[in-house]
């Protein structure tokens, strides 16, 4: 018996099998999101008597095509002018040093608190920023919001109660708007996904007591909760969920409102994409190598610790499909020639029915975002979104890998093309057309070798899976060419 067909089918029923718990805890979050909502969500608290001081820090880093406007969104909350405080974290090395002096000396004028901070060098990136910001600053409470942000003037009204309301809430966080999802294709992608995180996943963890995470922008912080758990560290590429973590297991309470909406550009190119997947799939693996030991020491429940590793270890799905989209094109040769694992691979068929909850979690969170969008629309778009997303699967499980190894590497901020403003535009590029680009490009040639290698065979098991990775593999490395050239 030959070893090395049999070591393949191993290896991908493994793949199949993670796979399938991945798809269980989606399914999972889906049914305990439909609970909340079908009981309600708890009523906002009234207004307090009495308002408290605020921090609203925006943290800037080369962003000359929307510096102006998240500054004039922020000066246009509807707070208490005497008990606002704006910070202008601004690490820029560009004409937005100068757009960003300019529109603060405007509000300064007008009354507001406003302040224009420039550190001297861009030590920690993000989080050294928003710690530099706290230095001198004893606001009770921190508002944060990155430059593609433009809050409703009515955000800390909405918000700023929930922490009045219980002394152990930590954090408030909202939900993402989309400014520009129906821009391009790949905007529309990019909003399907993120729906289905801010509808069901957060929605989900927050009513069954599990760990969320602050998502980085659109929400608020107690200041004593950053102090009391450690301020902000500069080791992961995600300090928004390190932080996340490390209160929750000192106790504060996390607070989700999706009725509440923080609009935001989405990137609209895809190397702009590809280097904010890169920062949350990287930044996800550090952060689950730092806390996944702290988790399972901690006093949490069991069913709380499971659901936060499952939370930690969600990037980790890149490295299990790429490695199965690897294996499945010689898997074509033994399901042709190697006919006593017919038990194995109808088995295998068995498992992926285990990709049916994700149909359903990606279904839900699409009728919550579109209820009035017809039905016949849903399955080419889920389609679609599946097969791009295949096509990261080498970006992604680069960084993954990365962030597992503890490879440290630079914050590389997503640029914005700046929606909505005016005409004048700088064209931010992340990077050029590298080797990775070009491996995207050979992988799309290999499946649609596995793909017709299957035909010839008259073997079609798996000709829907290889087509969905020759396509989205070769849209990623097709885009990634176009938006450098």
């Amino acid at each position: 018996m030959a070893v090395l067909p049999i070591l393949l089918v191993v290896l991908y029923g493994l793949c199949l099998l993670f796979i399938l718990g991945f798809s269980a805890g989606q399914w999972q979050l889906t049914r305990l999101a439909l609970r909340a909502y079908a009981k309600g969500l708890p009523p906002p608290p009234p207004a307090p008597a009495k308002w408290p001081r605020v921090l609203v820090q925006l943290p800037l880093y080369n962003e000359q095509n929307v510096v102006e406007r998240i500054i004039d969104a922020a000066a246009a909350l509807d707070y208490p002018t005497d008990l606002l405080h704006i910070q202008v974290l601004d690490d820029s090395t560009d004409a937005t040093v100068a757009l960003a002096e300019a529109r603060v000396a405007y509000h300064a004028a007008r009354g507001l608190r406003i302040s224009h901070v420039c550190r001297p060098n861009r030590e920690g990136y993000k989080a050294g920023a928003l710690r530099y910001g706290l230095e001198e600053n004893a606001d009770e409470f921190v508002a944060i919001f990155d430059a593609d942000f433009v809050p409703d003037p009515d955000f800390l009204r909405r918000t700023i109660p929930y922490f009045l309301q219980d002394k152990q809430v930590g954090v408030v966080q909202t939900r993402w708007g989309h400014l520009n999802e129906d821009e391009s294709l790949l905007t529309r992608l990019q909003a399907f996904g993120l729906n289905a995180h801010f509808l069901i996943e957060q929605v989900g963890r927050t009513s069954a007591g599990f760990f969320i995470n602050f998502n980085g922008t659109g929400g608020l912080w107690r200041r004593a909760c950053i102090d009391d758990a450690g301020g902000w560290h500069t080791d992961t590429l995600t300090e928004d969920l390190d932080l996340s973590y490390r209160a929750q297991l000192r106790g504060w309470r996390f607070v989700y409102r999706p009725e509440i909406v923080a609009p935001a550009e989405l990137p609209a190119v895809m190397d702009a994409l590809k280097s904010q997947q890169f920062r949350w799939t990287k930044g996800a693996a550090e952060t689950a190598h730092k806390h996944l030991g702290n988790m399972w020491r901690s006093e949490q429940p069991l069913p709380v610790k499971l659901q936060a590793t499952f939370h930690l270890l969600n990037s980790s799905v890149y490295i299990v499909i790429m490695l199965m989209a690897l294996l499945s094109v010689p898997l074509v040769f033994v399901r042709a020639h190697y006919h006593e694992y017919k038990a194995v691979f109808q088995l295998a068929s068995v498992f992926l029915i285990g990709f049916t909850p994700l149909i359903y979690y990606y279904y839900t969170a699409w009728r919550l975002a579109h209820p009035d969008k017809p039905l016949w629309r849903y399955p080419g778009f889920f389609l679609l979104f599946l097969s791009v997303s295949m096509g990261l699967t080498l970006h992604n499980a680069r960084a993954v890998i990365l962030g597992w190894l503890g490879r440290r590497t630079p914050f590389v901020r997503t640029p914005k093309a700046g929606t909505g403003s005016p005409a004048r535009k700088r064209r931010y590029r992340t990077g050029g057309v590298g080797w990775l680009v070009i491996l995207e490009g050979v992988l799309a040639a290999y499946f649609a070798f596995g793909l017709v290698a299957g035909i010839y065979l008259d073997d079609f098991g798996l000709l829907p899976f290889h087509s969905l990775l020759t396509i989205g593999f070769a849209a990623i490395c097709y885009f990634s060419i176009r938006d450098n050239s």
